[in-house]
């Protein structure tokens, strides 16, 4: 079993990135993108990493969420408006 739940966000800004972990299939389209803001657990799913992802550039987090070919990555704006996917 995952040692992290089925869905992780985290606030970036003024965006909010959802994970949700049970579409993942590990990729890692996402990790090659922005490895800064995403890795992979044990399992081969994607997670925030402890550090880092604060940083980010924004448009780079978008891109990085938008090439996931299962769309288990999603950014909200701050209006809890979904811009992607």
């Amino acid at each position: 079993m995952s040692e992290a739940p089925a869905i992780l966000e985290r606030r970036v800004g003024d965006l909010t990135v959802r994970i949700d972990r049970t579409l993942c299939v590990g990729f890692g389209d996402c990790i090659e993108q922005a490895p800064d803001a995403f890795e992979f657990d044990s399992e081969g799913i994607v997670r925030f990493p402890m550090a880092g992802i604060e940083s980010i550039e924004r448009e780079r987090l978008i891109l990085a969420c938008d090439v996931c070919p299962v769309d288990a990555l999603s950014v909200f704006d701050a209006d809890g408006v979904q811009i992607v996917p």
